[in-house]
């Protein structure tokens, strides 16, 4: 009987998340003992798509492996130690690899990289340099369903919030925005499909504009715009 290489799975609660874990599950070459998903530790929400931490629970439950989450401090002091015990603790359990759902950024995966060797975690990426529009063809094909919950102010107006992503939706987007929201335009919850046992039922309860700053390599500081929907159960 052919052995199965224990891993973690990367868990965003998006899209590309989805599609790469539906992927891993289907390809059958690894055995995913939990998704890892960081925490802002003050509104306990994912620290990228800003989903509440109940939610998150809730697609674990119906994918049917354990969540495992990691709490990330707005001061960042102590976020390399904690992501270090989360590997240590998978390392105990003899995993080897990490598997993420990013697509074509190099910086990013080189990131991941640097961060993992030094623990001989491999980074595995089921999506990666596949161009967006087959990345697209692939989620539609899916039967994965989820709807927009952020996007950038200054890129895509607020009606694109609670928009699921579908053929229509691949048509309608400018030119200039990547059709994966592969640099950070968008981003998206996933509530229901093969990959789920049964749907996530949920709400937009409001949209906020919300404004971040962000430190650049060079240390120049920019701060971006975004339509975010509070959702809940």
């Amino acid at each position: 009987m052919r052995v199965r290489k224990k891993a973690v799975f990367n868990w965003s609660g998006g899209k590309d998340s989805a599609l790469a874990l539906q992927k891993t599950l289907q390809e059958d070459e690894f055995e995913v003992i939990a998704l890892l998903t960081t925490i802002n530790e003050e509104t306990l929400t994912s620290s990228m798509h800003s989903i509440p931490l109940n939610l998150l629970l809730k697609q674990a439950d119906s994918i049917g492996i354990p969540l495992y989450t990691v709490l990330l401090s707005k001061d960042k002091s102590t976020n390399e130690e904690r992501m270090a015990e989360a590997v240590e603790h998978f390392k105990s359990q003899k995993v080897a690899h990490f598997i993420f759902g990013d697509i074509f950024l190099d910086d990013v995966k080189t990131y991941r990289e640097s961060k993992l060797k030094p623990f001989g975690i491999e980074v595995v990426e089921p999506l990666w340099e596949k161009t967006s529009e087959e990345i697209m063809s692939d989620f539609l094909n899916s039967g994965i369903k989820t709807k927009i919950i952020v996007a950038q102010a200054d890129k895509l107006d607020q009606t694109f919030i609670g928009r699921d992503i579908d053929s229509d939706f691949a048509k309608s987007l400018p030119d200039e925005i990547d059709l994966c929201g592969e640099n950070g335009e968008y981003h998206t919850f996933s509530y229901d499909g093969e990959l789920f046992k049964n749907k996530i039922d949920f709400k937009i309860s409001k949209v906020k504009r919300m404004s971040y700053a962000f430190k650049m390599e060079n240390g120049e500081i920019k701060s971006y715009e975004y339509w975010q929907a509070e959702i809940s159960e």
